[in-house]
């Protein structure tokens, strides 16, 4: 019999699910999580995850908050390492390598996968030392490279037109949604391989959250992106597959138009219907 779990609002949802399927995928995979487990002074937050992502597809974490989505974000640049008691079982490899091996570079691996924050948190510098900063950093120090990188930068994250002109004002005097197109374009200064972003719009108006989501389905030509977001209809605007998440384990995972239209377990469409979450 499937254990049960009642929310606070008295739905007794039963938590049993059996393994999810990997979507179809006709791209190389970048990132391979298997059976991942994290815990937090011995206290389990994420259960034996295990799944693929995709190279240049944005792929979405959804679900109740508790869930592990951000959690298991975090373990994909090492982020948990800074955490104390934090515990990580299980393996991810990124093209083929295992980030966690011994004698990996961890600066390294931040380099090479981004991430952008759910607060927007530019630096208290201009708003070109704020995007160069990662490579200079890096001991990248010819101007003319420095420059080449701001402008790309800016302009990737549809910026550039709006502050070309203010380059040397603080970045803290932007609005709350340029100030997060900033921040992204500092994470992709420096050209990750990937970019992870944890509820990026949250704090965002309408407008602004439309930006970004246009900002993050551009980039996607450029970089495999993986988002938590608490927000069903930003999942399905800007993801090619979500994966649902439940007390730590992964519930479904797959193509998120199918996903949302018609989903292969009961759980997740209690959810995506708002019957709990």
């Amino acid at each position: 019999m499937s254990p049960e779990v009642t929310t606070m609002e008295g739905i007794t949802i039963k938590t049993a699910v059996k393994a999810p399927t990997q979507p179809a995928v006709d791209r190389a995979i970048t990132i391979e999580i298997r059976n991942v487990g994290v815990s937090y002074s011995g206290n389990a937050v994420v259960h034996e995850v295990s799944m693929d992502i995709a190279d240049r597809e944005v792929t979405a974490l959804i679900g109740p908050s508790g869930g592990g989505k951000s959690t298991l974000l975090r373990c994909l640049n090492r982020m948990n390492d800074l955490v104390d008691g934090a515990q990580i079982t299980g393996t991810i490899l990124v093209k083929g390598r295992n980030i966690y091996a011994a004698g990996v570079d961890v600066i390294d691996i931040r380099r090479r996968i981004g991430m952008v924050f759910q607060k927007s948190n530019p630096f208290p510098k201009s708003i070109y030392d704020n995007v160069v900063y990662g490579l200079r950093i890096a001991g990248v120090r010819d101007k003319a490279r420095l420059d080449e990188a701001c402008e790309r930068s800016l302009t990737s994250a549809a910026l550039w037109d709006a502050v070309k002109d203010r380059l040397h004002e603080s970045g803290l005097g932007l609005s709350g949604g340029q100030m997060q197109r900033l921040c992204i374009a500092r994470a992709i200064a420096v050209e990750p391989e990937i970019l992870l972003m944890d509820e990026p719009c949250s704090a965002l108006d309408p407008i602004a959250t439309l930006k970004v989501e246009e900002l993050i389905y551009s980039l996607k030509q450029k970089f495999t992106i993986v988002i938590v977001t608490h927000n069903l209809q930003q999942a399905a605007r800007v993801s090619d597959r979500t994966a649902f998440f439940w007390l730590g384990r992964l519930v479904e995972y797959g193509i998120t138009a199918e996903m949302f239209t018609k989903p292969a377990e009961t759980l997740t469409e209690d959810y995506l219907t708002g019957r709990f979450g």
